[in-house]
């Protein structure tokens, strides 16, 4: 009958309102206890740290414990799991790389959470990664390093933070563009990579510039090239692959914080805009610029659009290497 129609819409209309006004509450309150965040590698490398400087200060702003939980695995994908499958109510975050966001759809075949459904809230940091080599490598610029591997094919080999990570994906680039090839290590997490890389376990590996920088003035490794357009401020004798005449060559390790598919729009703006405020925290900028890293931040709109550029980007240079997932 006629009259059903209003009656069905004014019932849907009224609906949606409770629903923005229960969702509106919800942002109100939240957090009304412990936050934990699940960092998917492990601690002491630049994800790690990254999220323990931040998560401090959210602490302080939000009046309420983000409590740290490192959960190292293969990839993250561990870590990103529990995440993906916890209740969707702000009180279990994910801090990662860009592996389970970006990364680990076009390197493994079967997962147990859906990368793009995760809800991105904010990219925290941006490193340049660096091309970086045990010390007593012979080769000593990326000219010689490619010369070593051509005239020892199969021979050298290159660490990541795990199999589908930037590190990783950053090797297979450069093998690409250099016509090598070389032997992928994976380890769980930086920390791992660079002791043996120090330990002279492996032979090259590419690594985020603030993980490195300190070994690299201490004679421990040596780096050899910056994946950026230009050179590093610090770094003033130390070219780019760009300069090294690989044209675009640029890679760098970014880290975001996510929660859980279907979490209230209410309360992922609400922590977008707490990180954006700790973003611009003078202590905060500091502590960054000491540790080679740069903030980010962004809207939600523009987090998750920053996210799909990397997924697009990577997915080519995974397809063009001929990786098959796994």
């Amino acid at each position: 009958m006629p009259i059903d129609k209003p009656i069905a819409l004014s019932g849907a209309i009224l609906s949606a309102a409770l629903l923005a006004c229960l969702q509106t509450a919800t942002a109100a309150d939240y957090p009304d206890r412990a936050v934990r965040v699940i960092v998917n590698v492990s601690p002491g490398g630049g994800v790690d740290t990254t999220t323990r400087i931040v998560a401090q200060k959210l602490e302080q702003k939000l009046g309420q414990p983000f409590v740290i939980e490192n959960k190292p695995s293969a990839s993250g994908n561990t870590g990103a799991a529990s995440v993906f499958h916890a209740p969707p109510d702000g009180y279990m975050l994910l801090s990662s790389s860009g592996s389970p966001l970006a990364l680990n759809g076009w390197i493994f075949k079967s997962l147990s959470y859906e990368p793009t459904d995760f809800e991105p809230i904010s990219i925290m940091s941006r490193i340049p990664n660096v091309l970086v080599v045990r010390k007593d490598l012979p080769a000593k610029s990326v000219k010689e390093l490619v010369a070593y591997a051509k005239a020892e094919p199969g021979k050298l080999t290159f660490a990541s933070q795990g199999a589908g990570t930037v590190s990783h994906l950053t090797a297979e680039l450069f093998m690409m563009k250099t016509g090598t090839k070389m032997v992928h290590v994976p380890y769980k997490g930086t920390t791992p990579a660079l002791n043996d890389l120090i330990g002279g376990t492996v032979d090259f590996s590419f690594l985020p510039l603030q993980a490195a920088s300190e070994f690299a003035k201490g004679g421990q490794l040596r780096i050899l090239a910056v994946a950026t357009e230009k050179r590093v401020e610090g770094l003033p004798d130390i070219p780019t692959l760009v300069e090294s005449g690989y044209p675009g060559f640029i890679s760098s390790t970014w880290n975001a914080l996510s929660a859980p598919p279907g979490t209230p729009p209410a309360i992922l703006s609400r922590l977008n805009a707490a990180i954006a405020e700790v973003l611009q925290d003078k202590t905060v900028l500091s502590r960054f610029a000491d540790l080679q890293m740069a903030p980010v931040g962004g809207s939600l709109v523009d987090t998750k659009a920053e996210i799909e550029k990397e997924r697009q980007q990577w997915g080519v240079v995974a397809r063009a290497a001929g990786i098959e997932p796994q």
